[in-house]
């Protein structure tokens, strides 16, 4: 990957005639750059996590916020209005900026008569109490008439960009082992495990396609498990003076760990897993402008930055497909998305990272060839064979503590598979024998495989 040595080079871990070096062996011998450089003793593992795990480091002056001195003022200045009376370690981890850096702020507003010293200590600044003047209140709530945003100190938007770049997802080395082991507990073909680990290596677009109820979404969801490193995130974006607030607890998960040195304005969390279903909408795509509070939502594909977007039941949504894939054809072809600020101002953000379409549908009548060609791994998924069915319904017998009968599996397939004509499901025994197990609890004994029990559940499960 020459990105990686690039940026190998640039920080002066190996040389130029090291690079080369890689390149040559790499094409003799296969592999990943990074594996290479390793063979050869030019590097090392935590030279390569120093390269695209970098974290923010904290700034040391107002300069290197890198925001408008007014939004610095306003968001410190609405958190005081808030809070009342407050101590400098109460706006520390509200703003999540350094001590110092408050400590000369409400210097400053000191000076200019917005901040007064309600109480004293013996600690000096650290223990003062302090309050908002009536002129300070009076700008206060004249900015947060402005913008309600309350929270983090954002961090300006070429320094997200910067840092997407860093800790891109194609970054990410996966090995045959690496996709043997997520998909461990799927009863896949061979043929479709060995077209996944590639797709998931380039960090290219994947669309699952099939039959309903084989295992998309479980494969989407079990990709999930490949993204086991950390990424770091801001709490909220500055566009100029606009904020948008991108930290969400629902797709981020904290990685923070006790004595983790970076910039506070920053989370480490784990690399995000976005899904979106029948809810999906246009309206997502976008940011969202509260009209009350004045501020930014990130949209969908902005949170999933660096992470995994999953498309799931794609077809389904009320919004016709053809206008959720030209809102991304671009992005998909350039990684770069374009948003629109409620004041028609556009502005370019990264777009970095793995999508999957999974749809039970003809991708043929919801996708034209120019979207198609953009999805480099189109991977059907199809219905599980004989034997295939029996493993799945083994293990799923397993997990509900219920014994496996042979003759009754048997007796299942020649009733109500081979004299119906009905076909295999990965999902079929799952669903089946949640019916036993119910029928088992009704009845208060013991959960059993047998005609009687499966005859039940197919009578209740399927349509005839």
């Amino acid at each position: 990957m020459s990105e990686l040595g690039h940026r190998l080079i640039d920080q002066g871990i190996i040389t130029s005639d090291q690079l080369e070096t890689a390149l040559r062996r790499q094409r003799t011998s296969g592999g990943r750059l990074g594996q290479n450089l390793k063979a050869l003793g030019f590097i090392r593992d935590e030279d390569v996590d120093r390269v695209f795990h970098r974290a923010p480091p904290p700034p040391h002056n107002l300069d290197e916020l890198g925001l408008d001195s007014g939004l610095i003022e306003a968001t410190l200045l609405k958190h005081m209005l808030f809070m009342n009376d407050f101590r400098l370690n109460d706006l520390v981890d509200r703003v999540k900026l350094p001590g110092s850096l408050i400590e000369q702020l409400i210097g400053s507003f000191k000076r200019d008569r917005l901040v007064e010293v309600k109480a004293g200590g013996a600690l000096a600044a650290l223990a003062y109490t302090y309050q908002l003047t009536e002129l300070g209140r009076d700008k206060a709530t004249r900015l947060a008439e402005l913008c309600r945003y309350v929270g983090p100190m954002p961090v300006p938007l070429d320094a997200y960009a910067e840092q997407v770049e860093v800790q891109t997802v194609r970054s990410i080395a996966v090995t045959e082992a690496d996709v043997t082991r997520a998909l461990s507990h799927l009863v896949l073909s061979p043929h479709t495990a060995r077209r996944l680990g590639p797709a998931l290596t380039s960090g290219q677009a994947i669309f699952l396609y099939g039959p309903p109820g084989n295992g998309k979404t479980s494969i989407a969801e079990a990709i999930s498990h490949l993204l086991s490193d950390h990424i770091y995130i801001p709490y909220a974006i500055a566009v100029g003076e606009q904020v948008i607030r991108l930290y969400d607890p629902i797709n981020h998960v904290s990685a923070e760990q006790p004595g983790d040195d970076h910039d506070p304005r920053w989370v480490k969390v784990q690399r995000p897993v976005v899904m979106a279903g029948g809810e999906l909408t246009m309206q997502m795509l976008d940011l969202q402008f509260n009209a009350q509070s004045m501020f930014y939502e990130a949209s969908l594909q902005l949170k999933a930055n660096n992470g995994l977007l999953i498309i799931d039941d794609f077809g389904r949504q009320l919004v016709e497909p053809h206008l959720i894939l030209n809102r991304w054809i671009v992005p998909l072809d350039r990684r770069i998305d374009f948003l629109t600020l409620h004041t028609c101002m556009k502005f370019s953000v990264p777009f970095d990272m793995v999508m999957v379409f999974a749809t039970n549908l003809d991708p043929k009548e919801l996708v034209d060839e120019a979207f198609l060609r953009r999805i480099r791994y189109k991977i059907q998924v199809g219905q599980p064979t004989p034997a295939e069915f029996q493993r799945i319904f083994e293990s799923v017998c397993a997990k509900r503590e219920v014994p496996f009968d042979p003759g009754a599996f048997n007796w299942l397939l020649r009733e109500f598979y081979g004299r119906q004509g009905r076909a295999f499901s990965a999902s079929h025994p799952r669903d089946l024998l949640d019916h036993v197990v119910s029928y088992a609890r009704y009845y208060d004994q013991p959960p059993r495989m047998t005609p009687e029990t499966l005859e039940f559940a197919c009578q209740n499960f399927f349509v005839h």
